[in-house]
């Protein structure tokens, strides 16, 4: 019993001299210092865009069916071919129809040799009316009607042999895409089929519906009331390339009550031909755009208890200099080298090549609209302040950090638009006190 205690106390005491030696070393290294990724604040315009799902819509979609029977003789187009209005379409056999119209043609001959011939009989009752009654020239004036009335009739029955041998000729409504043939020739068709030859859709212009929060209604009207006219892109599935750009051309008289959503709809000159009927969109309406405005990574704004928004700024210079208290101007003067000397630094927004060295201090913001990644910084930063993006998990007031600088993304914000108002906000950081540990995230 007595070796077994006697080993453990040794265990005991060797643990505590190599911790005191350890303590040793760590106050003559000095305070540890953290790796960061820092940006550059910028000033820029940041465009407020309104996002919501939408559906590419055709302004015209027809059914391209016969108006007579027959069979079908011919069919001049291919599937999926763009026509223009009038191009012809499809052929009807005629035969038929000429028949008819030969037919016309010779009852109308026959009716207007009788009209000539009682026209001749009334001039004669007229011209010795003394020898007859009036009651034949007045029968006569009435033949001579009759047959004028049976003359007009055999004229239409001609216009309308004539129509239909026009409609034999079956053309293009409007010009557009024509979808898969549904008939083939040779087929007997009729002027009551449902399903008709084919399908054209209008494709230039073309419109997308699409959908916006109710909160949003008054200011896109607003605009449209003063005559503004807003863009509107089409986007794709990820919301992160645009496939179209048009303006928007009206919107629905009525919220859903279900979703608590506006329809609103955009045209679109489609004149490549990206857009399709029926095609899911991510539908992006520019509101309005900030110009002059602070821009930071949304990575960089943290947010604590009682909504504080703050930054981790970063002070260039060598270790231990003094860092001022948050909420104060970043402007402690750079050492050569280092950034906003002028001298191969990066507070121009350039990235680095080496890691700097400097000391953060927290400083309260106040964090303005958010687009994609980056987000407007309404007050407490300035263009060329220099902000922690990356690693300010570890970050307290005070802190030395390395830090290397990333350029500014060129692509324009997107913003997801997944959930119709959906925004990205800056998460609180795990701990209470405004100098704690922060961590990046969504709400």
């Amino acid at each position: 019993m007595l070796i077994v205690l006697g080993a453990l106390g040794y265990a005991v005491y060797a643990r505590i001299q190599v911790a005191k030696a350890q303590s040793a070393v760590n106050g003559r290294m000095g305070p540890r210092t953290f790796p960061v990724v820092a940006a550059v604040a910028r000033r820029g315009s940041m465009p407020v865009y309104l996002n919501g799902l939408g559906t590419v819509t055709a302004f015209e979609t027809v059914t391209v069916r016969s108006r007579v029977d027959g069979e079908l003789m011919k069919v001049h187009f291919t599937e999926g071919q763009l026509v223009k209005k009038d191009e012809l379409l499809a052929e009807i056999d005629p035969r038929p129809f000429q028949v008819q119209l030969t037919q016309a043609e010779g009852q109308m001959a026959k009716d207007q040799a009788q009209l000539q011939n009682a026209q001749l009989d009334l001039s004669r009752f007229e011209s010795i009316k003394e020898s007859i009654t009036p009651q034949q020239i007045d029968a006569q004036k009435a033949l001579v009607n009759q047959l004028q009335g049976t003359v007009k009739s055999d004229q239409g029955m001609i216009d309308n042999a004539r129509l239909q041998l026009t409609y034999c000729r079956i053309t293009a409504p409007l010009s557009g895409r024509v979808g898969l043939r549904i008939v083939d020739e040779g087929n007997i068709i009729h002027a009551n089929d449902l399903m008709g030859l084919v399908v054209i859709t209008e494709l230039q212009p073309i419109a997308v519906n699409f959908y916006l929060r109710e909160d949003d209604i008054s200011e896109v009207l607003k605009r449209m009331t003063a005559g503004e006219q807003l863009a509107v892109d089409a986007m794709d599935h990820d919301a992160k390339s645009v496939i179209s750009s048009g303006t928007l051309l009206a919107t629905d008289n009525q919220v859903d009550p279900a979703t608590g959503t506006l329809r609103f709809k955009a045209v679109f000159e489609n004149k490549d031909g990206a857009l399709f009927p029926n095609q899911f969109v991510n539908a992006r309406l520019l509101l309005t755009t900030m110009n002059n405005a602070v821009i930071v990574p949304a990575a960089a704004v943290q947010r604590g208890p009682n909504d504080l928004t703050f930054v981790y700024a970063v002070h260039p210079g060598k270790k231990g200099a003094t860092s001022q208290p948050a909420g104060g101007a970043a402007s402690a003067t750079p050492a050569s080298g280092a950034p906003g000397s002028g001298r191969g630094g990066a507070r121009g927004g350039g990235a680095t090549t080496q890691p700097l060295e400097g000391m953060v201090a927290l400083k309260t913001i106040v964090a303005g609209h958010q687009e994609g990644d980056e987000m407007v910084i309404d007050s407490g930063l300035e263009p060329g302040d220099i902000v922690v993006t990356d690693g300010v998990e570890k970050l307290q007031d005070g802190t030395s950090v390395t830090y290397k600088i990333t350029p500014p993304t060129s692509r324009p914000a997107t913003r997801p638009a997944g959930r119709l108002g959906a925004t990205t906000r800056p998460a609180a950081p795990n701990s209470n006190r405004p100098g704690g540990r922060g961590r990046r995230g969504e709400e």
